[in-house]
Order: structure tokens, then sequence, then C-alpha cells
């Protein structure tokens, strides 16, 4: 199995992801970590949910899921959030590790 970014944390048998949310950027997209967390900038405002469910959308189809196998657990109206994901653990942790290589790099 492969190891955990700092950013994900294992509850049970799920995932844990910690965010770090840029609401009201130019365009949504992930930028490396920030303090332990994944840093990702929406194209949403944070009001009325639209950055969450932004979050969760985008997430969703950066890991390759579908919406409702992702959760935010905490932090509906802070910056720093908690998406709990459903799925299998090995191909969550390569998404994640190419995200985070990907910001890194630039690309």
């Amino acid at each position: 199995m492969s190891e955990l970014p700092s950013c994900l944390t294992r509850h049970g048998e799920r995932l844990w992801l910690a965010v770090s949310v840029v609401p009201n950027a130019r365009r949504s997209g992930a930028d490396g970590l920030h303090d332990g967390a994944l840093r990702v900038r929406l194209a949403a405002p944070p009001v009325d949910g639209k950055a969450n469910e932004a979050l969760l959308a985008w997430l969703a189809e950066a890991l390759g899921l579908r919406r409702r196998d992702l959760a935010l657990v905490r932090g509906q109206t802070a910056r720093r959030k908690w998406v709990e994901i459903a799925a299998p653990p090995s191909p969550v942790i390569e998404c994640v590790q190419r995200l985070l290589t990907r910001s890194s790099t630039g690309g």
C-alpha cells in the first residue's frame, strides 16, 4: 500500500482529505500543500455553500469519483475543510499524489 500524503488520514475504512480552500479564484485547481492540507483554488464565491459544492464537484472529477463518494465532514464555513472519501484507498492515494506532484511542477 502506498504511503499516505500528509493531507490524507485514515478514519476506519475511509480516508479523510484535509483541504485548504481559496475561494474566488480565476479558475479551480490544486495548488500544492499548505500547512499539511491540499490547497485548492475555487472559481466560486464563499456564499450559500457554493464554494463547498464547487470543492466537492471539483474533487470528485479530479479523483475520478462520483460526487456522492465525497462528504464534507468538517469546516463548512472555514477555509480549512475535511472531506471524507468513500472509495478504495489505493487509487485515491495515487490521485492525490499526482495532484500534489502536478501542482508542485506547475502543470
